[in-house]
């Protein structure tokens, strides 16, 4: 039998091991589209996206998600992830995203 505290340490360290190789699925196995469709779902308009996706791969932060780009982003500036994305659409504060990660 179990204790508590180490009932609670299993269930996280096998918690891990379940979700850590989808975590490294979605980092190695992302696209461009995969990124715009994940920013059209957030509310944003397709001309909005490309260039926010575009500037996303040239970073090199596919892995990190353009989502989460702009979701830190929004964080970083306080202010809404639209108006984050429409910054970094119109091409602000790309040298704030090197910072973020």
């Amino acid at each position: 039998n179990l204790s508590d505290e180490e009932l609670y340490n299993k269930f996280w360290n096998l918690a891990e091991e379940i979700v850590d190789p989808l975590l490294e699925l979605g980092r190695k196995n992302t696209t461009p589209s995969v990124e715009r469709s994940i920013l059209l779902r957030m509310g944003f308009s397709s001309l909005e996206v490309k260039p926010i996706v575009e500037g996303v791969m040239s970073k090199g932060l596919m892995g990190k998600g353009a989502g989460n780009v702009v979701w830190r982003l929004s964080k970083k500036l306080g202010c809404s992830v639209r108006e984050a994305g429409l910054e970094l659409a119109n091409g602000k504060h790309w040298d704030d995203v090197d910072t973020l990660f």
